[in-house]
């Protein structure tokens, strides 16, 4: 059997258990909506999540809350991860803005929104095309000297602008697409992150439907006695040990599902015929 690590530390000290949470599907309204998805970010805690991730855009501010009135006072080994850059215009479409004030507000905002004076792991949810990397980059750099983020973290990068922001301050983590079935386009940058040892949280580490559809993953599934959905993420854990997915739900029952993938050991010839899928839908 194959049994990956089950824990990682990112920058070197933030010790997380590998599977963590996306809060970005819960909803914060209506009322009773909202009360389901504190009980379920409570429930992700009871579980053994250390790692939950969440962002300025899910819900403009709106999630950030919610985790912080589901889970504040925070347990000492739950690391809550947020995002800044995108902003919402009057009109209520989506932009990014990387301008260092921009940052410097965002991350305030966020700091008022979760209730803490730092924030451990803060990413930059996208490079804005309009702004010099090095002055984004440098934005959070001298936020981390003021105390107020601790680690500096990357999302939708390639290996060329990873290497550009390392230049200018170190790297605890980046977040790009990937999955089991979607993964050609950034395992040269899964790579960059091994040989550095920053985590890589792969967003939308499911394939949703696909998965279901795929008869190597069904069938190593029906093996197992498992679902297709816990297959896959036993295959991002085996794959890699900076891979650290934070798949995300609104229900307690895929909770569960997703968060005993962690437990799910793959054979060797298992391992060989899903790392055989060409990555592609």
């Amino acid at each position: 059997m194959t049994t990956p690590t089950t824990t990682f530390r990112i920058g070197g000290d933030l010790e997380v258990r590998r599977l963590g949470f996306g809060a970005m599907r819960l909803p914060t309204e209506p009322a009773d909506a909202r009360a389901r998805s504190i009980t379920l970010a409570r429930r992700a805690v009871e579980l053994g999540v250390t790692l939950i991730d969440t962002a300025y855009m899910y819900g403009w501010g709106a999630n950030e809350e919610l985790l912080a009135e589901a889970l504040h006072p925070y347990p000492a080994d739950l690391l809550v991860t947020t995002k800044v850059g995108p902003t919402l215009s009057p009109a209520g479409e989506w932009g990014l803005d990387g301008r260092p004030a921009a940052l410097r507000a965002q991350v305030d905002n966020a700091l008022r929104r979760l209730r803490v004076d730092r924030i451990e792991l803060l990413q930059l949810h996208r490079l804005d095309p309009d702004t010099p990397l090095a002055d984004q980059i440098g934005a959070l750099r001298d936020l981390r000297a003021e105390g107020k983020v601790g680690h500096i973290g990357l999302s939708e990068v390639t290996v060329a602008e990873l290497d550009e922001a390392r230049s200018i301050v170190d790297i605890a983590s980046v977040q790009n697409r990937y999955n089991l079935l979607d993964r050609r386009e950034h395992e040269p940058v899964l790579k960059a992150c091994e040989a550095a040892g920053i985590a890589f949280l792969p967003w939308r580490p499911l394939a949703p439907g696909a998965a279901d559809a795929n008869p190597d993953i069904t069938a190593v599934a029906a093996e197992l006695d498992a679902t297709p959905t816990q297959v896959a993420l036993a295959w991002l854990l085996a794959h890699s040990p900076v891979i650290l997915p934070i798949p995300g739900t609104a229900t307690l029952a895929h909770l569960e599902e997703n968060v005993a993938a962690a437990d799910l050991a793959l054979t060797p010839a298992q391992l060989a015929r899903l790392d055989s899928l060409d990555g592609t839908h």
